[in-house]
């Protein structure tokens, strides 16, 4: 009689102890399976994560009704938090409102800071790719991780990663340990295989190590680069909460970093009317001058772009809050300490809130409308998480430099799958070819 799901439509467990695990697993994904789960059951729908019941969210209407904007605790980061096993934020709400500011601050101050830096990385891809013959395929997502894992390694955690070995060791403990908390809360194989679980402690406890020395070389220092660690520094946190925040942040920024600049290009390479109207724009902000940071903020156009990549490629399909007091959506009760699962790769892709939703359209972010759903849901404004808006800077700055002097094309009859984990990317890699503008 417990596993009764409070009277919310859904499915009841396929195994004792695994709940519906054997049902994603066989989707192929969490996202996948919430998709058909919707389909079927409508908006609001329950299903188990072994002995634990979980309610998912399917339309703006119903997430509205659940987010609430003054909550500080990230949804992303949440479930970030949970798979790493780390004590969730849990603190008083004055004390989590001020944690949000210093992420912000931290966010702010680091770009600021280091924007010559990022920069300078971005203009050393562009002399690479220009060097290539233009019949050199480009291996797209292989670059993006690298270009992603140098500029925001310095920036998060500093000059420690000015050596391209540090980036390397970071970079392979950081692919073991994504790849098991990746998946989500998916497989639950890790348990049952000692040699990976041993691998992925490993990795997690070298990535914490070399925090932990940064930590302490940061604090009552003054540097003259500001990196997202000092803002974290600087607060009142304690070790373990500054050493949490910034592995959650490292470890997430990195990969939607990684994802947003592969998506956005692999859509650029499709879809040239796009391609040749953000040049157009780079090219009316920027003329011969230099990328400024004021610059950027002018580039209206990119924003949109960036933000229907976010949109098509459902960048961040799941993300979840923790229901710390009893909740109501539409008629149905939701009981303290369920699990809420915002589904938002199918929110994403609702035909009532996004019309043609398969459709690449930067264009609809014109209506203001549009663009305050999109915030409501945690992608752009004052919602959004930290390390998306990071990535939302590194990725403008790239593409005003690219595309300022390259024409990307698409490899043809390349079929780029999409697999979906906690950041969405391609199953292969994703090929381009370039040619120079001038």
């Amino acid at each position: 009689a417990s596993r009764q799901a409070a009277g919310i439509p859904g499915i009841t467990p396929t195994e004792e102890k695994d709940g519906n695990l054997p049902d994603i697993v066989n989707s192929g994904s969490l996202h996948e399976f919430l998709v058909n789960l919707h389909e079927k059951y409508g908006p609001v729908v329950s299903f188990w994560f072994g002995r634990r019941l979980v309610v998912s969210l399917g339309t703006v209407d119903v997430l509205k009704q659940h987010i609430n904007p003054n909550k500080t605790s990230d949804p992303f980061e949440t479930m970030l938090k949970s798979l790493l096993r780390y004590q969730s934020g849990g603190g008083s709400v004055s004390e989590n409102h001020m944690r949000k500011k210093l992420y912000e601050n931290g966010v702010t101050d680091s770009l600021k800071s280091n924007f010559a830096l990022l920069l300078k990385l971005s203009e050393e891809l562009l002399d690479k790719w220009l060097s290539y013959p233009e019949t050199q395929h480009v291996p797209l997502s292989q670059h993006m991780l690298g270009f992603a894992m140098k500029s925001v390694t310095q920036m998060v955690m500093g000059s420690t990663f000015e050596d391209d070995q540090e980036v390397i060791r970071f970079q392979k403990n950081h692919g073991t340990v994504w790849s098991e908390i990746g998946k989500g809360f998916l497989d639950g194989s890790l348990d049952k295989n000692t040699t990976r679980k041993k691998q992925y402690e490993d990795a997690l406890m070298q990535l914490e190590s070399v925090l932990r020395n940064i930590i302490k070389e940061r604090k009552g220092r003054n540097f003259s680069q500001h990196i997202f660690i000092d803002s974290l520094v600087q607060g009142n946190l304690n070790d373990q909460q500054i050493l949490e925040d910034s592995m959650i942040f490292s470890l997430a920024s990195c990969i939607i970093t990684a994802k947003l600049c592969t998506w956005a290009i692999c859509f650029l390479t499709t879809f040239e009317e796009v391609q040749k109207k953000l040049y157009e724009e780079i090219n009316q902000v920027f003329g011969n001058g230099p990328v400024t940071p004021e610059k950027i903020e002018q580039l209206r156009y990119c924003q949109h772009v960036l933000c229907e990549t976010v949109r098509t490629a459902k960048l961040t399909p799941v993300s979840a809050q923790l229901q710390d007091i009893e909740g109501k959506i539409d008629q149905f009760i939701i009981p303290r300490e369920t699990l809420v699962l915002y589904a938002l790769g199918v929110v994403l892709q609702d035909p009532n809130t996004w019309p043609s939703p398969h459709k690449f359209d930067p264009d609809r972010f014109d209506d203001e409308l549009v663009m305050k759903t999109f915030s409501s849901l945690g992608f752009s404004g004052t919602q959004e998480c930290p390390e998306l808006r990071f990535a939302y800077m590194v990725t403008t700055v790239l593409l005003s430099v690219l595309v300022k002097r390259l024409h990307l094309l698409s490899v043809e009859g390349q079929v780029i799958e999409t697999k979906y984990e906690l950041v969405t990317s391609s199953r292969e890699e994703a090929w381009i070819t370039v040619s120079k503008r001038y």
